[in-house]
């Protein structure tokens, strides 16, 4: 499998502050792609650098064996740092705003909802949805422009295990149907079981990059050794 995107010696500084360092991933296409680290590790920085919300300070992006370019865009969805939704519409008026917005044909809305299993949610203001139920439908408006590389930043991030057990199957399933994720968490468990490769970011530097085997226990003792090893730096 080619790669969908790729990072190379990517560097993003705040000032006087380096936030990531010399990061270079690659992502499989049609695979699932788990970022971990600790909160503050540098991840939602790393996902905004691809796409395109920051810059880098040096470094590149490849798409598609490419150099990243914005109209790339059309091609990828995101929900970075939760859903951005309007909590008095219902969901299928957020999606009819954001389907406005992208021109985009409003009959590409009631797939989305079915995907992500909130077709029958009717008049119900998105105010009144659970966390689960919200979560979904930030996944649904970033499927809505059919994008082939998903991006989504901690997106089992306070659910319950109910919540948690359909967003894990949601995910594994996009593959099937031709769509990359890219997903970033702090839970060594959730990564484990939904990636086909595992990334690890610690103080801003990819620590660790592999394929994954949820039947193997040794990621938590390798997470273990990174963590404890980078601090003792």
């Amino acid at each position: 499998m080619k790669n969908i995107i790729e990072t190379h010696q990517l560097t993003k500084k705040f000032k006087k502050e380096t936030v990531l360092k010399n990061v270079s991933i690659h992502v499989k296409e049609h695979s699932v792609y788990g970022l971990l680290g600790p909160n503050g590790a540098g991840k939602s920085t790393l996902l905004k650098l691809l796409t395109g919300v920051l810059k880098p300070s040096s470094g590149k992006v490849f798409y598609q064996g490419a150099i990243w370019q914005k109209k790339d865009l059309k091609n990828i969805g995101a929900m970075i740092e939760g859903p951005a939704i309007y909590p008095n519409l219902t969901a299928y008026e957020n999606l009819k705003v954001l389907a406005t917005l992208l021109a985009i044909n409003d009959q590409r809305i009631p797939q989305v909802l079915q995907t992500v299993d909130l077709k029958n949610t009717g008049n119900k203001i998105v105010k009144h949805f659970s966390l689960g139920m919200k979560q979904r439908l930030g996944i649904a408006m970033a499927l809505l422009n059919q994008p082939e590389l998903l991006i989504l930043d901690e997106p089992t991030n306070g659910l319950d295990p109910l919540g948690i057990q359909e967003l894990r199957e949601l995910i594994r399933w996009f593959p099937s149907q031709g769509i990359t994720v890219i997903l970033s968490s702090h839970i060594l468990n959730e990564v484990q079981q939904m990636a086909d490769t595992v990334g690890i970011v610690y103080h801003g530097q990819l620590k660790y990059e592999n394929k994954n085997d949820p039947q193997k226990a040794n990621l938590e003792k390798l997470f273990m050794e990174i963590i404890k090893g980078g601090d003792e730096q």
